[in-house]
């Protein structure tokens, strides 16, 4: 006997043609679900299309075996890519931070209140600073310390410590070390980055000094997937925040943490609700 379902979300995505939302609705009724939520997007460029499925099923009705098989014949049959996640799987994340604590700490209090509902199973570090933040709310803190020397020896530590942990996804809440390729290969669009800018713009180091010598009047912080070119990634979530010429740099830093705080936050609740598919360089948001 295979698991029983309850909640389910599907994700799915092909070149847009006829019957796509007749087919997929289709199916979960003769699978004796009920639709709860649909969104549906088709790329104005590419036609691809997208579609983000919430629906319920008896406990009695369905098996999880005989749904997915169902599904990827159908995704088959078009071409699509699809995924397929139940209530009742908890995804397991790893925190990567190095000295600032503005946004584990707001990921830390979100899911005490149960608003992110996922495991944070670990945290990790290249600095000892933030371990009493961890063991305050009851999570494993490993540390390690990386050199240009040491760099590849530690991630190679860090990715087996994920392994062993099953980890699923990757949040690096202000870890200021570029991953490697290898790293980044692991976890392809599992791994969610913030970056302290309103990218394309001030990519790289510094950037709150960039914009600040460029004399912006807005900032801003982006969220995105992390890839093998440096802040580069589909990007998931900005927002932005007026400045002026009174502003210092030291000005500009206090109120972008406030933005990237709560960007990295809702980006990270959007990935593991499933909110989110990617579209080349680009992501199809469904809030």
């Amino acid at each position: 006997m295979g698991s029983v379902l309850g909640k389910v979300v599907l994700l799915f995505s092909c070149q847009d043609q006829k019957g796509l939302v007749a087919k997929i609705a289709g199916l979960i009724h003769e699978q004796g679900g009920n639709i709860l939520d649909l969104d549906e997007h088709v790329d104005p460029e590419s036609r691809i299309f997208f579609i983000r499925v919430s629906c319920e099923f008896p406990a009695v009705c369905t098996e999880a075996e005989e749904l997915r098989a169902s599904f990827a014949a159908l995704a088959k049959a078009f071409g699509a890519t699809w995924s397929m996640h139940s209530s009742e799987e908890r995804q397991r994340l790893a925190i990567f931070v190095s000295r600032y604590d503005h946004c584990i700490q707001e990921l830390l209090w979100r899911h005490r209140i149960g608003e992110i509902a996922a495991d944070i199973a670990l945290v990790v570090s290249n600095h000892p600073d933030l371990e009493p933040l961890a063991m305050q709310y009851g999570i494993p803190f490993y540390c390690f310390p990386v050199t240009p020397e040491t760099k590849v020896e530690q991630e190679q530590k860090e990715l087996e410590l994920l392994a062993r942990e099953h980890i699923d996804v990757v949040v690096l809440a202000r870890y200021m070390q570029v991953l490697t390729e290898r790293f980044v290969q692991a976890y392809p669009h599992r791994i969610i980055n913030i970056h302290h800018s309103f990218l394309p713009a001030f990519s790289g180091g510094n950037p709150y000094r960039q914009a600040f010598q460029r004399g912006v009047k807005i900032i801003g912080a982006t969220s995105h997937y992390v890839t093998e070119l440096l802040d580069d990634g589909p990007i998931i979530q900005q927002d932005i925040i007026r400045i002026s010429h009174r502003d210092s740099p030291k000005d500009l830093a206090q109120k972008g943490r406030d933005l990237e705080r709560m960007v990295l936050a809702r980006a990270v609740l959007w990935h593991i609700e499933h909110r989110v598919l990617v579209n080349g360089r680009k992501t199809v948001i469904f809030e």
